[in-house]
């Protein structure tokens, strides 16, 4: 199974087509949102390209392709411009090695505050808007950084798990992090 992940797109169609651009390039057989996917929140500034009825309305296009899970600036508002569940704050992954992938955002579970895992299971999420892919202790952690928002100097990225191999890449086709899993 090829998957693709996205974290904290925050209503940017600038973000949304460049990720979906990629998404269709890689031939990943699903999209996993990370959260954070129409609102930009208070916190953050309104992103170039803001438009969150146009990024749904792509978004759910894929609808039957996308695992999505709730970020903190998600909203039932949200939810009711989408055809594909956001709302819950984790969903499961099993692999056919028998691994287990946890998608959350990361504002609720994150690399300090895991829920009960099993040792080489992974922890994906996003939030941190920081790419990541390292083991820390007994699990994996898995971060693809932000498209909209990225931070600490990264450049926009996304993440594949593709052959057993976690990554976090830049739409120039750099490699910011990886893993075997």
């Amino acid at each position: 199974m090829k998957l693709f992940f996205a974290s904290d797109l925050h209503g940017s169609l600038d973000a949304t087509e460049q990720v979906l651009a990629e998404y269709h390039r890689s031939g990943a057989e699903h999209l996993v949102i990370l959260g954070d996917v129409l609102n930009h929140g208070p916190r953050n500034p309104v992103p170039e390209s803001y438009n969150p009825p146009k990024v749904a309305e792509l978004l759910n296009e894929l609808s039957t392709s996308i695992i999505a899970v709730r970020g903190n600036c998600d909203s039932e508002v949200d939810q009711m411009l989408l055809d594909f569940p956001m709302m819950s704050d984790y969903a499961w992954v099993m692999l056919a090695n028998g691994q287990r992938l946890f998608l959350t955002h990361g504002h609720l579970y994150n690399t300090d505050k895991r829920p009960a895992l099993k040792q080489g299971d992974v922890i994906a999420h996003g939030h941190t808007h920081i790419p990541v892919a390292e083991w820390q202790g007994e699990q994996i952690i898995f971060n693809p950084g932000s498209i909209t928002f990225p931070r600490d100097g990264y450049a926009a990225s996304y993440g594949l798990l593709e052959d057993s191999t976690l990554s976090v890449k830049t739409f120039a086709g750099d490699v910011l992090a990886s893993i075997s899993l």
